[in-house]
């Protein structure tokens, strides 16, 4: 568990370190420098994916929220930064380690609404939406790259 805390406490010493972050919805922070985004100042234009709070592709603390509709995810892949996700809504599934170099949405499990998980760097996974919609949120530090890992063809 200490490379949890570690990642915290470096999650969170960042984040001072990046206030003046830009925001990619029309919600500014008040003169004390408060920021209040409501449902329904994200995910606009029916988006599925949106960066909240600074940018995964540069430098600096990212916050993003993603809607996986039923029966959508990714395939197996990994990042180059650790990332911290919290499901929001909905029952998600994830496949990690070793065994999710190869996609199998038959063994994968379940992760509960509420459920914090923490993804290493470079920590080969993929997950997904299988009944219901799910959304969750995943934080990070930027720049972040993902690469996907080669499939065996069909």
């Amino acid at each position: 568990m200490n490379f949890l805390k570690h990642g915290i406490f470096s999650l969170c010493a960042s984040a001072f370190l990046v206030i003046h972050a830009p925001l990619t919805f029309g919600v500014e922070p008040d003169e004390l420098g408060f920021l209040i985004a409501q449902p329904e100042d994200l995910f606009t234009d029916g988006a599925r994916s949106e960066v909240i709070y600074g940018n995964p592709s540069e430098p600096g603390l990212y916050v993003m929220r993603i809607t996986f509709a039923p029966g959508s995810g990714s395939r197996p892949h990994y990042h180059s930064t650790a990332r911290y996700i919290t499901v929001i809504q909905g029952t998600w599934y994830t496949s990690w380690g070793p065994k999710s170099d190869i996609y199998n949405p038959d063994d994968m499990m379940a992760v509960a609404e509420g459920t914090f998980i923490y993804q290493p760097p470079e920590g080969h996974h993929y997950d997904m939406a299988k009944d219901e919609e799910v959304i969750v949120q995943i934080m990070g530090m930027g720049p972040v790259i993902t690469t996907q890992i080669p499939q065996p063809e069909d």
